[in-house]
């Protein structure tokens, strides 16, 4: 054998590989836990921002001398949440004790099952 010879042995390019092939095998599943917990924190985020638009139209009912509002009033004035944006998918309905929102998917992608919240009528 010469001995200038330069390079990697068949063992250490192995070695590398298998290296790899662990790390790969560890980190592919956590990033696609953290990919899933972060579409249902947005969820729950979007959430939030209708229990606010929900509170915001009561309170602008109440102000404006109207008087109380119904369940179906609210649900009506929030739909389906066009200022999120097209990333969420947002259905409302509405229950006896106020609305349930739930957010299918985010940025095209179902969440399984749909993130769901309640806003509460503050006249019960």
């Amino acid at each position: 054998m010469f001995k200038n010879e330069k390079g990697f042995t068949l063992i250490e390019i192995v070695a590398v590989l298998l290296i790899l092939g662990i790390l790969a095998a560890v980190a592919v599943p956590k990033y696609v836990s953290i990919m899933e917990q972060a579409r249902i924190n947005a969820a729950q985020t979007a959430i939030a921002e209708v229990k606010a638009q929900c509170s915001n139209y009561y309170v602008s009912q109440m102000l404006s001398g109207n008087g109380t509002t119904t369940n179906i009033a609210v649900q009506t004035s929030v739909g389906a949440a066009p200022y999120l944006g097209p990333d969420y998918n947002v259905t409302t309905a509405t229950a006896d004790s106020g609305i349930v929102i739930y957010v299918n998917s985010v940025k095209g992608t179902s969440l399984n099952p749909a993130q769901t919240g309640t806003w509460y009528y503050p006249g019960l």
